[in-house]
């Protein structure tokens, strides 16, 4: 199902408040995330690629991300963004012609990340991004991602300066919002929200203020990245390991919980 352009406006009006997002990886996982309260559904790239057996990076193919998108814009009614790495391509006409192929699949917002690469470089993405978007009649939200902070891009004492620097960049060329991961001590979040211009989102880790400070601050998202993906593989990990030592039916039925009823969901 294309995405449409009501849910595009759906979800920029959710960044008007503070938008919390459990970040999934396929139909279930969305659909049931959906189910429990949430705004809207975004994927993690990592939590996507590890759950197809692949690394994570820029690697992964696209296709298989657009159908992972597909799946859940069959199965879920509120807006999805989806974690699009770089673009999947060094080329900006491509990452573009890829994040057009994830628009056709439903999605409304994507992350677009910087990584390593030359700032000027994410900059082009972005413009090349917003026309795609624009040509395909969605308002975009195009949730640029910085790495000065996770990847230790520059000295500790600067990551306030390069962070708003990249954001200036960033806005100009099209962005809808700035995406720092790893930062967590309130007065650099204070400072970023402030001089950015853009809704901020930042990523769950620990150290990360709580819900209330965040909205005190003026954060506007909250990513729990691939969090929800590994406390999930953490269950599956203790419950098989435990079924292979003690072959206990009685215990293994026991972490079951009350599971929905998913031929209901699906069917």
């Amino acid at each position: 199902m294309p995405a449409r352009p009501a849910d595009a406006a759906m979800f920029h009006a959710l960044h008007n408040d503070l938008l919390i997002l459990p970040n999934a990886w396929d139909a279930a996982s969305a659909r049931v995330t959906q189910d429990i309260g949430a705004k809207a559904i975004a994927t993690s790239s990592a939590a996507v690629a590890w759950s197809q057996g692949y690394a994570d990076g820029h690697h992964f193919p696209p296709a298989r991300l657009v159908t992972v998108i597909e799946d859940i814009a069959r199965v879920v009614s509120v807006p999805i963004t989806c974690d699009a790495e770089g673009g999947y391509s060094d080329d900006p006409k491509q990452a573009a012609g890829n994040v057009r192929a994830l628009i056709g699949a439903g999605a409304v917002g994507i992350n677009l990340e910087d990584g390593r690469e030359p700032h000027e470089l994410h900059l082009k993405k972005i413009e090349a991004i917003r026309t795609v978007a624009e040509r395909e009649g969605v308002n975009l939200f195009i949730n640029a991602r910085t790495d000065v902070v996770l990847k230790q891009l520059v000295p500790a004492e600067q990551v306030v300066e390069e962070t708003l620097r990249r954001a200036a960049g960033i806005k100009a060329a099209g962005a809808s919002g700035l995406f720092v991961p790893g930062i967590f001590e309130a007065a650099q979040i204070a400072a970023i929200v402030q001089g950015a211009g853009l809704p901020v989102n930042i990523m769950a880790r620990p150290g990360v203020p709580k819900l209330a400070e965040l909205k005190a601050i003026g954060v506007k998202r909250l990513s729990a990245a691939t969090s929800i993906y590994t406390a999930a593989m953490n269950t599956v990990i203790a419950a098989s390991q435990a079924f292979l030592e003690t072959a206990d039916s009685d215990a293994l039925w026991s972490k079951r919980g009350t599971p929905p009823d998913y031929n209901k969901l699906f069917g």
